[in-house]
């Protein structure tokens, strides 16, 4: 075969730039919640913003104080702090969301 094949892609995400072990620790800790609290309990939370922000920086700081694990999942603690940024960055959305409607 002598075509060479076209793939229209161009501006589309570039999905193998994001590594993939990160978000995978990132996957496992959104699963440890759903089965800890309920699937998408995050949603719910009172003053969730507020709340996720102090847990990220709480994940930080342990981090940056040379705890890489967080005891009660076994992940990465970084992992969890990405997890509560996906959240911060999700109700900023729905925020803007809101107000466009």
């Amino acid at each position: 075969m002598s075509e060479q094949g076209q793939k229209f892609d161009k501006n589309k995400p570039r999905m193998s730039l994001l590594p993939k072990g990160a978000l995978n620790a990132v996957i496992r800790v959104l699963e440890f919640g759903a089965t800890k609290y309920q699937e998408n309990n995050w949603k719910h939370v009172p003053d969730a913003k507020v709340r996720y922000y102090d847990a990220m920086q709480r994940h930080i700081d342990a981090w940056w104080h040379g705890e890489q694990k967080d005891p009660e999942t076994g992940e990465h603690h970084l992992a969890h702090a990405i997890c509560c940024g996906m959240f911060l960055w999700w109700f900023d959305e729905e925020a803007l969301r809101d107000a466009n409607d």
